[in-house]
């Protein structure tokens, strides 16, 4: 009996994180080189902003200084963003279609897609965690 009732606890708490996973997204980073390097980063979109309440508190207000100038277009580039939930903002090819960089929303996310002869990235950043992180480096700004 114990050992069902603590299978149901883990089990529950899993469901509870994959819901609050896939309610705030995905961060996602993928880097791929002609040399055959590669560079997956995926991050649940929620954990970013929990991060920052363990960065130590200075690091914390050193980064808060220095992203200081940006941190309101920050929030309303975020915010606008959201207005326009599927729309492309930029898609560029050059002349010989070898290189296209392409930056548009799509489902509450920031897309920018850049595929070169020698690399692809393609990033992808919910437009909440965004704003969240934007919010929290303000929070943490020295003089606040």
């Amino acid at each position: 009996m114990l050992l069902a009732n603590l299978a149901l606890g883990v089990g529950a708490t899993i469901v509870l994180a994959g819901a609050y996973t896939l309610r705030d997204g995905v961060m996602r980073v993928d880097e791929d080189h002609h040399n055959g390097r590669h560079v997956h980063v995926w991050v649940p979109a929620a954990i970013v902003p929990m991060a920052l309440h363990i960065i130590p508190r200075r690091h914390l207000e050193h980064v808060a200084e220095q992203a200081r100038p940006w941190l309101p277009t920050l929030r309303a580039l975020s915010k606008e963003l959201e207005k326009y939930p599927n729309a492309e903002f930029v898609d560029v090819r050059d002349a010989d279609e070898n290189q296209h960089v392409r930056i548009r929303t799509r489902d509450g996310k920031l897309l920018i897609d850049v595929d070169a002869p020698d690399e692809q990235v393609h990033v992808a950043c919910p437009l909440a965690m965004m704003r969240d992180v934007a919010n929290e480096l303000e929070d943490n700004a020295p003089g606040v």
